[in-house]
């Protein structure tokens, strides 16, 4: 897999059926999550929620407010529709095989 090649996507599960300040969401398959973490790029990533919903989601490295996920409109798997967001990434830390993404806040992107 070549971390520069932007048709892969990076599948990630996240920790809530919802994103919000603080939520996290754990990046699988990359070939050096460390690597990644100090010097993120630009993703197309797959987020998983653990109520089973899914929806595609790019990472940005090149916002004014730093590094941000967007999200487009999904909805949970108990039915609410979730509006599409951009939410900054407050951090990045490698964990073991895995990137760890802490959410921020939303932003204007």
């Amino acid at each position: 897999m070549d971390p520069n090649d932007d048709t892969t996507t990076i599948p990630a599960t996240c920790s809530h059926t919802h994103l919000f300040p603080g939520a996290r969401c754990h990046l699988q398959g990359l070939p050096d999550p460390t690597a990644f973490a100090a010097a993120p790029h630009p993703l197309d990533i797959y987020l998983r929620f653990p109520d089973g919903a899914a929806t595609d989601a790019e990472l940005l490295t090149e916002t004014p407010a730093g590094p941000a996920l967007k999200v487009p409109a999904y909805t949970t798997g108990a039915g609410t529709a979730i509006d599409a967001h951009t939410w900054t990434v407050r951090e990045f830390t490698g964990t073991g095989e895995e990137v760890e993404l802490t959410i921020g806040v939303k932003s204007a992107t």
